[in-house]
């Protein structure tokens, strides 16, 4: 005859952890949470980038078997150095064929001169401290991570998207020495000042993201369909006028930040078209040297990687099946504000961005996407999901960070 049980004794799932260990970690506070999870996956990515190094050749950058910061800090890492140490060009550099060059204009201040300051102060060299503001920066933007992932998801949905971000393809940039760390920082703490609508914070905020990485002219948009749309809903979520006109002021100057850079070039160089003369530039080992025309850059991408018509009709492809992703159950959950900004960022990248192998790098910044893939439960699903993304960053560094000879596949 089989044992009876009391009434009064807990039945527990198979696989459920104890009671008590469930209470314990309840009281965990969860930041420290976060901690731990970024501190986890800066340990498996050091160990990806460490093996890598210790197969690295000689090449423009490095030594063969470089240490870690030097491997950190390769390829756009100079050009920071560069910003950081030499400042910028008056006079723009003119190919042999009578075209603008490559040259440091593309680059903004806000990353290299935080890492200069740094430098300065502790005597240290430029590597370490470059890969050491990255590292900072990856924990703030894990730590406001969850908290903007709070906003729209219960706390196990928002600590696995923290480790999603944390694991993602393109994470090793998180301590590389580039500027996307500090700017996803900037990113994610302007979208939750957004969220909670403190508009007036913004400000400082994006001053600073602007002129860290392109991007003042994307949330602009995003900021002024974030006010079209709750001027749209104000009868069930209101909207004083008094709050919509410092909304749509803070739209306002994001634009003009946008365009900060290129003025700033323009009055140091003489020149009006001296950044984008720079950014063409880097496409031009591609399609040639050729004026920028608005939503015109993917096309003819698809049209050199595939030929035509496939390529065109692989854009369109593309652009469809984003438009049906932005409206399926698992993304519409993420809100309308972060739907809307990916949305913003996406027109952008769309309108002056010409997609090869940094295309990566560039989608980062649609990182509250990882909040839609973060939403399924089941144990075996995460799992699978976090280890196919540590695999991507495997793949990530062989394709895009690696040297490997004449290497066409910057990240």
């Amino acid at each position: 005859m089989p044992p009876t049980r009391s009434p009064a004794t807990p039945v527990r799932r198979a696989g459920a952890l104890p009671a008590r260990w469930r209470a314990r970690y309840r009281l965990v506070p969860w930041w420290l949470k976060v901690t731990v999870i970024w501190l986890a996956s800066r340990l498996v990515t050091t160990t990806l980038v460490l093996i890598l190094a210790s197969v690295q050749g000689q090449n423009a950058w490095t030594t063969a078997k470089p240490g870690y910061s030097a491997f950190a800090t390769m390829w756009d890492g100079l050009w920071y150095n560069i910003v950081g140490v030499g400042g910028y060009p008056q006079v723009l550099p003119v190919t042999v064929d009578g075209h603008i060059g490559e040259n440091a204009w593309a680059f903004m201040p806000g990353y290299p001169a935080v890492v200069r300051l740094l430098t300065v102060l502790t005597g240290a060299p430029w590597a370490p401290v470059a890969v050491f503001v990255s590292v900072l920066c990856s924990l703030g933007t894990a730590l406001l991570f969850y908290r903007l992932m709070r906003r729209v998801q219960p706390q196990s949905m928002a600590l696995f998207s923290v480790l999603l971000f944390c694991v993602a393809p393109l994470s090793p940039l998180l301590q590389f020495g580039y500027a996307e760390s500090m700017h996803l920082l900037l990113l994610t703490l302007a979208l939750l000042l957004v969220l909670e609508r403190r508009y007036l914070a913004l400000v400082p905020v994006i001053a600073v993201m602007a002129l860290t990485r392109p991007s003042g002219l994307a949330f602009a948009l995003f900021l002024a369909l974030h006010v079209g749309y709750r001027w749209y809903s104000r009868a069930r979520d209101p909207f004083p006028v008094r709050e919509a006109v410092t909304a749509s002021s803070v739209a306002v100057f994001s634009g003009v930040m946008g365009l900060a850079w290129p003025g700033v070039a323009w009055l140091v160089t003489g020149s009006i078209t001296a950044y984008t003369d720079t950014e063409l530039a880097w496409r031009s080992a591609y399609i040639g040297y050729q004026e920028l025309v608005p939503f015109a850059a993917w096309f003819q991408s698809g049209v050199w990687w595939l030929g035509a018509p496939l390529g065109i009709v692989a854009v369109i492809a593309l652009i469809v099946a984003f438009a049906l992703a932005m409206f399926s159950p698992a993304v519409k959950s993420l809100g309308v504000d972060l739907r809307l900004w990916v949305l913003s960022y996406a027109l952008y990248l769309l309108a002056v961005f010409f997609p090869q192998s940094s295309v990566f790098r560039l989608l980062m910044p649609m990182f509250p996407l990882l909040g839609a893939l973060a939403r399924p439960r089941n144990i075996v699903y995460r799992v699978v999901v976090t280890l196919v993304l540590i695999l991507g960053q495997w793949g990530w560094l062989l394709l895009c960070w690696g040297v490997d000879g004449a290497d066409w596949t910057p990240p």
